[in-house]
């Protein structure tokens, strides 16, 4: 195991640019579990579970509340969920140690934001499907993404019995409709300016490493995710001078023969095989 870590190490090392891809199998390394009903669960979302019937946080991002107040109860508790600790997790400390130095760009499905959290710019991050923390129209009436930190900070502290006080619900400046998270939940998920900037700030890097020995650094996507997997996979079927390192648990990880050539494949814990591969940095 030591000489697979070295091997992706040195890739690492000598790669001149490299793409992180990221999942909720990263999230998980960090003890979150978006599509588990375990104990952290309950113990957080437990009074949602038991009044809605839901049985993950995945689920209550789908749900369609009675009430705004009920529905921002939920979205605000989420948002406390992930980003109470103003530290980064070890996990996303020892992953940007690892890729720091060099020319990187991250795309993820995850909506906890914890790369920014971890130091990575936002310049350098595309979030597929949105994050936690950000607001848009309900009904998408104009591009704009809007900063939501405050607001979903103090409906998380003076919510009660499940809801929130009305007169903070947030609405929009443009149309006078409710906000909502800005999370790809529905069809009215706002791929405007802001998204479209990251879309083409991640191609834009894809093109400009074309032909140069190229590192695509996968962790925790699983199987069914083919908004990362796929392109990651073509991208190293094309791209001579690729390796594809991915990083999972048992059957999660896969590689497929026509790249097999050009792959690591680690079977293990990710917080496990960061610590291990800082360490031997």
């Amino acid at each position: 195991m030591i000489e697979k870590y070295s091997k992706v190490l040195t890739k690492i090392q000598e790669a001149d640019g490299i793409v992180i891809g990221a999942s909720n199998g990263l999230s998980i390394s960090e003890g979150i579990h978006i599509f588990a009903d375990n104990s952290s669960f309950r113990e957080h979302f437990g009074d949602f579970r038991e009044k809605y019937s839901f049985h993950s946080i995945i689920q209550g991002c789908f749900y369609h509340y009675p009430s705004q107040e009920e529905k921002w109860a939920f979205f605000s508790r989420m948002y406390d969920y992930f980003l109470y600790k103003t530290e980064a997790s070890p996990v996303m400390k020892n992953l940007y140690e690892l890729v720091k130095d060099k020319n990187y760009f991250v795309v993820t499905s995850n909506i906890d934001d914890h790369f920014r959290q971890a130091g990575f710019p936002k310049e350098r991050l595309f979030e597929v499907e949105g994050n936690c923390r950000n607001l848009q129209c309900v009904n998408g009436c104009h591009n704009q993404i809007y900063p939501g930190d405050d607001i979903l900070s103090k409906m998380a502290q003076k919510q009660e019995n499940g809801e929130v006080p009305p007169a903070l619900i947030p609405k929009c400046s443009q149309c006078d409709s409710p906000m909502q998270v800005h999370l790809e939940v529905d069809r009215h998920f706002l791929k405007g300016e802001s998204w479209q900037a990251s879309y083409q700030a991640y191609q834009g890097f894809i093109e400009n490493v074309h032909g140069k020995r190229l590192v695509l650094l996968e962790l925790g996507v699983g199987a069914r995710n083919q908004l990362i997997k796929a392109p990651f996979m073509n991208l190293t079927n094309r791209e001579e001078n690729a390796t594809y390192i991915t990083l999972n648990k048992g059957r999660e990880l896969y590689i497929p023969d026509v790249i097999s050539a050009k792959s690591i494949g680690i079977d293990g814990d990710i917080a496990e095989v960061l610590q291990q591969l800082v360490y031997m940095k």
